[in-house]
């Protein structure tokens, strides 16, 4: 009996040893991160017969088994992926926003002292010493554009580097949780019948590391064995075999790097977008939110470079010559060529570029150009719409389009499934510089104006517009700067007869034009007229309604060049105020606050969301920390109890000792 008692107490004494060291175990990795408690299992050996009766024999450690709960721990891993991704988009983001913030001052400032100056020339438009300031604006803004496409360029070569970090730290969790695999393997090979805990919490962080970079997912086979899966459904790791995510150039792009999967048997590519965590952050930042910043600065530089170029083409300089353009051409074969995009897969021979034809049209979006054999296909990556591109009136290998660019293929022959991408606006910042040098090339003066008859009666108006050679259209009558006359009445209720002649030869003589036009419509009319290359033209619109035949509305075109001439120095002026963008609904300053206050709208949107997933990572940690991690108090309670418990079965050894000596007493 005392044996068994003996026993009994050996076998308590023991349990509560291990039930110590497991509670000092959770007690020592209070503040290991990724710990989950543990608990030794205790149970009742079975009794032992004796006279119809079963005494118990004492008690055994069955099994040390972790708190843990899948639930909590993938709820907590799930929210992890959302707020690594969160995070990183916010962080990101409040930095574009302050780059252009400050951006948006510093061009917004330049725009203001250029016009200031334009103004200053339409005041006084001899002055050479306003004239230097003009073109010394010109520079600085040219310049302020230069270096927030540098700024952006800087970002997304930061970015790519950060992605480039990411995908090394994930190849390098996938080749831990291959090894912790592999040594869970080993510990079943060895017959062992407990869980390795400990490494089932590396595991286990391992993943959790993971979760804040991509999505995760994993299965558990019988062995314990863990396959980890991303974004998807990639497989990063199966058992005992790791795969490795890398970076490679992009195409065609090859700064919009990509990612692929790799394993022994080769590569395959992933999409970077669709993996959440921080690495999606990073891959939509770069090719959503620094692409649609870029793309809006360029389309600002675009605009403003062309509409002040259009402007000084349609004047005269102090030498009477017509203006030159003040920034970069837009439509440079250089500028053409950089906004297509040829896919590296390509076997055909084209290339191609992209020229610009009304800028008001012009979106800050993406499109893919695919030939499929016979015609181009092309596709508006905003929303999938595809269009077949018909080759316009201007010549072979030329398409139109209505986003206010034409899609040129220069040289070379396509073959089928050949693509492109186009950026229209591509390179405009980066490209914009100022190539007027001489102060006196400003073009202040106008080439001709146009003056109302004293006597006209109705609202007719009679402007010039497009101006596209002020040198031949100040001495395009007959080389003799002789004036123009244009009259027009209403013929016939609703319709006007217009005619157009040199004022020295009036009818009968020939007109050098003449048509009518409906009311609610309008004539524009080429001189010289077709088939000449128009140097200007003349609308007429309104209600020219005269008083008959004989009492015609009468309108003169003269010669206005002169250095006292200031016309076109304030239709430059003007341009400030002119709603070119976005459809013709938004000024240079405009455009600028809103591309700023698009990018302030998403960094406070993503800083709510970031906010959010804290907090719904937070929660889910804590239910999580609930269920698994280490409570102190209620561990210095079990140590307390274990000691007892220890302290008892010491009793029970010591009773057992006792019983034995007397027995032994007895028999001598």
């Amino acid at each position: 009996m005392s044996i068994n008692l003996y026993q009994t107490g050996v076998s308590g004494l023991l349990s509560a040893q291990q039930q110590l060291g497991t509670t000092g175990h959770n007690i020592a990795n209070v503040n290991t991160e990724g710990y989950t408690r543990q608990r030794a299992e205790q149970a009742a050996m079975a009794g032992n017969a004796n006279s119809g009766n079963f005494i118990g024999a004492g008690t055994y450690v069955q099994d040390i088994t972790r708190l843990y709960d899948q639930f909590s721990y993938k709820e907590q891993l799930l929210n992890k992926s959302n707020l690594g991704n969160a995070d990183s988009i916010s962080t990101d983001l409040n930095q574009l926003n302050q780059i252009m913030s400050f951006s948006n001052e510093a061009i917004g400032g330049s725009i203001d002292r250029f016009y200031q100056a334009a103004n200053g020339i339409a005041d006084n438009p001899s002055d050479i010493g306003l004239r230097n300031i003009a073109l010394s604006q010109a520079e600085v803004l040219a310049t302020d554009f230069n270096s927030l496409n540098d700024n952006l360029d800087q970002l997304e070569k930061s970015t790519n580097g950060e992605i480039e970090q990411i995908a090394n730290k994930i190849s390098q969790i996938s080749l831990d949780l291959a090894k912790v695999n592999e040594q869970i393997l080993d510990n079943k090979n060895l017959d062992q019948t407990g869980q390795p805990n400990d490494l089932l919490d590396k595991r286990d962080q391992l993943v959790s590391q993971l979760g804040e970079y991509t999505s995760v997912n994993t299965i558990e086979d019988s062995n314990g064995v863990m396959t980890v899966m991303i974004g998807n459904g990639a497989t990063l790791v199966a058992g005992t075999t790791a795969l490795t995510v890398s970076v490679q150039a992009g195409d065609p792009d090859p700064l919009q790097t990509k990612l692929q999967l790799n394993s022994r048997n080769g590569s395959v590519a992933l999409d970077g977008a669709k993996l959440g965590g921080a690495i999606a952050a990073k891959i939509e930042y770069r090719d959503e939110h620094v692409a649609k910043a870029r793309s809006e600065l360029n389309r600002l530089a675009m605009s403003v470079s062309q509409t002040l170029n259009q402007t000084q083409a349609q004047g005269l300089d102090l030498n009477g010559k017509q203006g030159q353009d003040i920034f970069t051409d837009i439509n440079s074969t250089s500028l053409q060529n950089s906004r297509v995009l040829a896919s590296s897969k390509n076997s055909g021979s084209v290339q191609a570029g992209i020229k610009i034809t009304d800028i008001s049209l012009v979106p800050t979006n993406e499109f893919s150009v695919k030939y499929d054999g016979s015609d181009y296909i092309m596709t508006n990556e905003l929303n999938g719409s595809k269009t077949t591109l018909a080759e316009s009136s201007l010549g072979s290998g030329v398409y139109s389009t209505d986003f206010g660019f034409e899609f040129s293929v220069n040289s070379g022959a396509a073959d089928a499934n050949d693509s492109f991408t186009l950026r229209p606006t591509e390179n405009s910042a980066a490209l914009m510089h100022v190539t007027l040098n001489d102060p006196k090339g400003i073009a202040a003066s106008s080439a001709i104006s146009i003056a109302a008859n004293d006597n006209n009666v109705s609202n007719g108006a009679v402007n010039i517009v497009n101006v596209t050679n002020p040198e031949i259209a100040r001495t395009f009558t007959e080389g003799s700067n002789e004036q123009l006359t244009v009259d027009v009445y209403e013929s016939a209720p609703g319709t006007f007869e217009y005619r157009v002649y040199n004022a020295a030869n009036p009818p009968p003589a020939a007109p050098l034009a003449n048509g009518s036009f409906a009311a609610g419509a309008s004539a524009v009319i080429d001189m010289p007229p077709s088939p000449a290359t128009p140097a200007f033209q003349i609308e007429i619109a309104g209600l020219p309604v005269g008083q008959g035949e004989f009492a015609r509305e009468k309108f003169t075109i003269s010669d206005a060049f002169g250095s006292g001439n200031a016309s076109n120095a304030s239709i430059m002026a003007a341009t400030q105020e002119q709603q070119i963008l976005g459809g013709g609904k938004q000024t240079f300053n405009q455009a600028l606050a809103t591309a700023s206050a698009n990018v302030g709208s998403n960094a406070s949107s993503a800083e709510f969301v970031a906010d959010t997933a804290q907090a719904l990572y937070t929660q889910a940690y804590n239910r999580n920390q609930s269920k698994s991690g280490v409570n102190l108090d209620e561990e210095a309670a079990n140590l307390l109890k274990y000691q007892q418990a220890y302290q008892a079965s010491s009793q029970i050894i010591s009773v057992a000792n006792t019983i034995f000596d007397t027995l032994l007493a007895a028999t001598r």
